[in-house]
């Protein structure tokens, strides 16, 4: 789903609400938005800051939780994509 933004700063604003609202990681914030995950990470690391403090300290929250937990979560698809490949054979 493709969103068309009016401005930069309304861009970062729905950005970072939406990875608030849904927990969401960078790369599902592009997919869902239809934009690239660069824009996304610049926009809520760097552009926002000027825009809205709260909410950038809220997203970058967000943001850490995420980097927090990506091991867990290659670790899982690691652990799924060998387990299909056992059930093949």
């Amino acid at each position: 789903m493709n969103y068309n933004f009016d401005s930069v700063r309304q861009r970062c604003l729905v950005e970072a609400e939406y990875m608030i609202c849904n927990g969401a990681t960078v790369r599902a914030t592009a997919t869902a938005l239809g934009i690239s995950k660069s824009t996304v990470h610049k926009d809520v690391r760097v552009r926002l800051r000027s825009y809205d403090r709260a909410l950038y300290e809220q997203a970058l929250e967000v943001l850490m939780k995420n980097k927090d937990e990506r091991h867990l979560r290659g670790g899982e698809a690691t652990r799924i994509k060998y387990l299909k490949r056992t059930e093949k054979a």
